[in-house]
């Protein structure tokens, strides 16, 4: 199977683009390709347990259900290091959710190891 790089950069304001996003990873992972979610800008914000309860977007489910299908897949979030400490996302939202912070550079690496890169 390949290897997918999904990277968010939307958050909250875009219900929709961020759970289509986490949808299309989610499908990545139930087909057994290996995935690698990077979330950018607003997209850090995706994180956050009241996020993932609270969005579900237009006609692509509940950020919740998709986001733990990719962790239970052996999915794995990589949170913008710059991005996360601008929103306040601190080390206590990644907890139990097989995410880290990076920089940029970690973005670049997983860019060259992906078969494919999708930005939503």
């Amino acid at each position: 199977m390949g290897k997918l790089l999904m990277h968010i950069t939307c958050g909250p304001e875009a219900p929709t683009r961020a759970a289509l996003g986490l949808l299309v990873a989610r499908a990545a992972v139930d087909e057994g390709h290996d995935v690698s979610v990077f979330l950018a800008g607003d997209g850090v914000q995706l994180v956050r347990n009241a996020v993932l309860d609270a969005l579900t977007g237009l006609g692509t489910g509940s950020l919740r259900e998709s986001f733990d299908a990719v962790v239970a897949g052996g999915g794995r979030f990589y949170l913008s290091g710059m991005s996360s400490k601008a929103r306040g996302v601190t080390e206590a939202d990644l907890e139990g959710k097989a995410a880290e912070f990076a920089m940029p550079n970690r973005l670049v690496q997983l860019t060259f190891e992906a078969d494919r890169s999708l930005t939503y």
